[in-house]
Parts: C-alpha cells; sequence; structure tokens
C-alpha cells in the first residue's frame, strides 16, 4: 500500500515532484498545498490544492506525509522556511531518492525533504543535509557533506571531503576540488 503525500508548491518543481513521486516511489500524491494568497486554481497536475494556512485541521499529519517543492528562489531561503512550517505542523517530510543513484545507503546519510534524481555517484560517507535537491547526474565525493536547504543543479562534482554550508546554490558543471569548505549563502558558478 502506497503511503499518501502532499507536495507544497503550485509551479514547475512541484509539477516534477509529482511526476517522480507519483512514478517512482512508494508514495501517492493526493493533494497540492500553498498558501492561501497564492491558490490560483482548486487544482494543479489534476489533483485538488489546499490552503497550507490550517492544512493540518483537514490532512492530519498522522495520515500524510509532505514535501516541499520550491526552487532556489531566494537563494534556497523560501524553501527553508515552509521546510520548518511544515515540521513545525508537525509532518514527516518525504524524500525522493532516485533507484538509479549509485551509492551505498549504508554509509551515507540523507536528511529530510531531500530530491535527488538520477544518475548520481555519491561516495562513501557523505553526508546529505534536510531540504537538499540534486539535480541529475552529479558526483559527491567521499566523507563530503552537504549542509541543509542547497540546491545542486545537473554535472556537477564535489570531490572528496568538502564540507558545504547551507543555502548555496550550485550551477550547472561547476565543481569544487578536494578538501574545500564552502560557506552558507554561496553561490558557485
Amino acid at each position: 500500500m502506497k503511503k499518501k503525500l502532499i507536495i507544497f508548491g503550485s509551479s514547475e518543481i512541484a509539477e516534477i515532484a509529482d511526476f517522480y513521486f507519483s512514478n517512482f516511489s512508494n508514495y501517492e500524491v493526493e493533494y497540492f498545498s500553498v498558501d492561501q494568497e497564492y491558490i490560483k486554481e482548486d487544482n494543479f497536475c489534476k489533483k485538488p490544492v489546499i490552503s497550507f494556512n490550517e492544512i493540518e485541521k483537514k490532512l492530519t499529519p498522522s495520515e500524510y506525509d509532505f514535501h516541499v517543492a520550491l526552487s532556489y528562489k531566494k537563494l534556497n531561503k523560501l524553501r527553508e522556511s515552509k521546510f520548518y512550517e511544515v515540521k513545525k505542523k508537525g509532518y514527516n517530510c518525504a524524500n525522493f531518492v532516485s533507484s538509479s543513484t549509485h551509492t551505498n545507503l549504508k554509509n551515507v546519510s540523507i536528511g529530510e525533504n531531500c530530491f535527488i534524481l538520477e544518475n548520481q555517484t555519491i561516495q562513501n560517507k557523505v553526508k546529505i543535509g534536510n531540504n537538499v535537491m540534486i539535480w541529475s547526474s552529479n558526483h559527491i565525493g567521499h566523507e563530503s557533506i552537504i549542509g541543509n536547504h542547497n540546491y545542486i543543479s545537473s554535472h556537477v562534482v564535489i570531490s572528496g571531503h568538502c564540507k558545504i554550508g547551507e543555502r548555496c546554490f550550485f550551477g550547472v558543471n561547476s565543481s569544487v576540488s578536494d578538501f574545500c569548505n564552502i560557506g552558507d549563502d554561496c553561490f558557485i558558478g
């Protein structure tokens, strides 16, 4: 039996999350949710949109998990804020990790609300924080630490023993050499 999922968002990232969760996970996406002032239509991707303001009164945290599907706007701060609001309401945050990700999950730590698409190489002893989006075809080297609320776009190389702060954005084809430390709120191109 599939678990019930609510996706926060009603834009392109939420549509992509709906596709991956619906087709490649043990979740059934049942609702989308956004703040009341951003509801434009009653449905998104043929599923109902419910106001986030009082969602826990209609869809209880014991029955539903959440996934915050927002982009890197405001250097990931909006996604960070919504992640904490969802947690404050008592929901568990669902991860999507593509089955084509090459990793030894026994030695890799992945936080909550992570969205990790296909063709990743995530090496031994990597730690990935909460609320991290990792787009397609990246390499994260051994013993690297990826902080919370980061966005790693496609074909990025983060070499071994790197430490990445919070709310960073890594552009397509960017790379970081071994043993580098990147602070918070950085834009890497």
